[in-house]
């Protein structure tokens, strides 16, 4: 039988009356919430409450909320939506490419907060149940099972999105996906976001396949279109 426990959301924020605010609208959505007001804070209740999701302010004393999450992704894939005061791109990019889901520019609308966690939520990482278990091709394996991908014989490290995106651009090989349509099959139709943050977790997913932008041996980019996958199946 399923689960019928409340999402736990937890609040990371160095502002009292935000952590306030954002905790009641949540609360009163049905979320179980706890807050913190520091980066270690966050960090401590990840590890020992397992939340499904994050909010996480960039700007926070002691450890900030980029060191927070590169600490998180380290044990970590809950859900995360990044806050910041300021709407630099410079913010935005660093956040989404130590893993965050989704990013908010203070000051925001707490009911366009609660609309953000609500979608990501409803994600439920759409690819476990819609690529093959067990996707092979040269130098590469995807085991959605074990929820983990090996190259050339050696386990690499992912985050549970950028699987998921490696997942499903794999299930099609060769096929051209756009930005939207990889937003609607890996963070659901109802992402309300940046499409930007599809480049950024490709960016991050090459890294971590050792592949090469200019010479792709997995992921291949087709200018002012989207993204293919490479090799077909062995």
């Amino acid at each position: 039988m399923a689960s019928t426990d409340p999402p736990k959301v937890l609040v990371a924020d160095d502002e009292e009356k935000i952590r306030t605010l954002v905790g009641s609208y949540l609360r009163s959505e049905g979320y179980e919430v706890v807050t913190v007001e520091d980066g270690e804070a966050a960090i401590d209740l990840v590890r020992r409450h397992e939340p499904d999701l994050v909010v996480l302010d960039i700007r926070m004393p002691g450890i900030d909320g980029i060191e927070a999450l590169r600490e998180i992704r380290t044990f970590s894939d809950a859900y995360v939506i990044m806050l910041t005061a300021r709407a630099e791109e410079t913010d935005k990019l660093i956040g989404l490419s130590v893993g965050a889901d989704d990013y908010l520019t203070k000051p925001f609308s707490p009911r366009e907060l609660v609309a953000r966690v609500k979608a990501v939520l409803r994600r439920s990482r759409p690819n476990r149940h819609t690529v093959d278990d067990v996707q092979v091709f040269a130098g590469l394996r995807i085991d959605m099972v074990r929820r983990e991908v090996v190259v050339d014989g050696e386990p690499v490290s992912t985050t549970a999105l950028e699987l998921d995106l490696l997942a499903a651009m794999a299930s099609q090989p060769g096929r051209v996906f756009s930005r939207t349509q990889l937003l609607e099959s890996v963070w659901g139709w109802d992402y309300i976001g940046d499409d930007r943050v599809v480049d950024v977790h490709i960016r991050n997913l090459r890294r971590a396949l050792g592949d090469n932008a200019a010479d792709p041996r997995f992921i291949g980019t087709v200018r002012n279109v989207g993204y293919r996958f490479v090799p077909e199946p062995t």
